[in-house]
């Protein structure tokens, strides 16, 4: 049976009520708040009039839990990107929180909330600097404040939280955050902390290799913000060792990992311009099926027909194949190289099954639609697309099989 949490609370009896069910645009029932009273014997009862001011319980279900995904990657690595490829999934482009804190972290869609965790430092950029640690310290964060406001907005119960401000480095007062049906925790350590780990329906990890990671810094810093190539350098460098100890480790619990490495294609190519990318499914995650080219577990190499898909130098290879990774079944699709043109991703699409598609070249139009993201000509954007339909699909798995629970109330 499905069990349902009770929360008691102190409600006026002339303005409290139950709430009908609703079917979302995605067409599952929304969550139904029922209210009982609780008598002196501990049982429950509905409420009936003639009370002054007694004690209620909410009763949140099963079926109406918030699904909890975790995304961890280090600054600088796509985070942001993936963000709106996946709200975009599911309609409705996420924005701040309106009226609220003008430098607040948090995204919001219609189906989709995404908090920041760097809301959870226990330390501001004084506090870090005066103690010596990096944000990417455990000892910077506070875990057990992440753990209780994630469970809690799993259950169904909005919480306070706080907000870090990336622009003055202080801890800023906390902002209201209800449940959604999607809670999406992005960050540095979504997967670091077993009880938080524990919450995740899924788990994503973006694992950008070294020398792309400095190739992507050294565009965006020197770019955007101005930093010297000396600074991004020794600003790399700093945060490598907790890196290596702390985030990196992480990926060995993640349900999928989308890796970015230098292409082999091109011989000593150190641009990072072209990119070999692959996705890594594990295998055996409920309600996820890994994604695969032409014939499942089978081992396959793939160069498309260029008069089917055009592509410059050094043009695009395909590989997929069963593989093991920190001691887990997992299937790995590549993509090496780069599209020229996006409406004729629709052959690659073609030869993908188990992508969780509600119509034919649903990739593509997702691609299209976003080609002006970073990664829309690589198997970055390709595969963040992908995942993000595979989150969507997940998520209609898991509402569909709790809304076919029976029910159990327990206090």
């Amino acid at each position: 049976m499905a069990i349902c949490t009770v929360y008691t609370t102190q409600l006026n009896p002339t303005c409290s009520s139950i709430s009908k069910p609703s079917k979302s645009h995605l067409g599952f029932h929304q969550r139904q708040v029922v209210l009982y009273k609780r008598n002196s014997t501990n049982t429950y009862r509905p409420r009936s009039s003639g009370f002054s001011r007694p004690s209620y319980s909410i009763i949140t279900c099963a079926a109406d839990q918030t699904v909890v995904i975790g995304l961890a990657a280090d600054s600088g690595c796509g985070k942001s990107t993936f963000m709106r490829r996946l709200t975009s999934v599911f309609g409705g482009a996420a924005e701040p929180p309106r009226g609220g804190n003008p430098d607040s972290n948090t995204l919001i869609s219609d189906t989709t909330t995404v908090i920041c965790l760097d809301d959870y430092h226990s330390l501001d950029r004084t506090g870090r600097k005066e103690k010596g640690v990096t944000a990417l310290d455990p000892r910077a964060n506070n875990f057990d404040l992440m753990y209780e406001q994630v469970k809690t907005i799993k259950e169904g119960v909005a919480v306070e939280k706080p907000i870090y401000n990336h622009v003055t480095g202080l801890l800023d007062p906390p902002e209201l955050i209800k449940p959604p049906k999607i809670l999406v925790i992005e960050g540095l350590h979504p997967m670091y902390d077993e009880r938080v780990r524990d919450l995740l329906d899924f788990s994503i990890y973006l694992d950008i290799s070294n020398e792309v990671k400095f190739a992507w810094k050294i565009q965006r810093d020197m770019a955007e913000r101005g930093h010297s190539l000396e600074s991004i350098k020794a600003s790399i460098e700093a945060r490598k060792p907790d890196f290596d100890a702390y985030i990196d480790p992480q990926k060995q619990y993640a349900d999928a990992v989308i890796e970015v490495l230098p292409t082999q294609l091109i011989p000593d190519d150190n641009e990072g311009k072209v990119l070999r990318v692959k996705l890594i499914m594990k295998e055996g995650v409920q309600y996820f099926s890994p994604v695969y080219l032409f014939d499942e577990g089978s081992t396959i190499s793939w160069i498309p027909c260029g008069r089917k898909l055009t592509c410059s130098y050094p043009g695009i290879k395909f590989t997929y194949g069963p593989d093991s990774y920190y001691g887990h079944e997992v299937s790995v699709l590549e993509m090496d190289g780069q599209f020229d043109r996006l409406d004729e991703l629709i052959y690659v699409e073609s030869h993908l099954s188990n992508i969780s598609t509600k119509f034919y070249g649903e990739v593509t139009q997702q691609m299209l639609k976003h080609s002006d993201f970073p990664g829309s000509n690589n198997g970055t954007g390709l595969f963040q697309t992908i995942i993000g339909l595979k989150i969507r699909d997940l998520y209609e798995q898991i509402v569909a099989s709790r809304s076919q629970t029976p029910v159990e109330a327990k206090a």
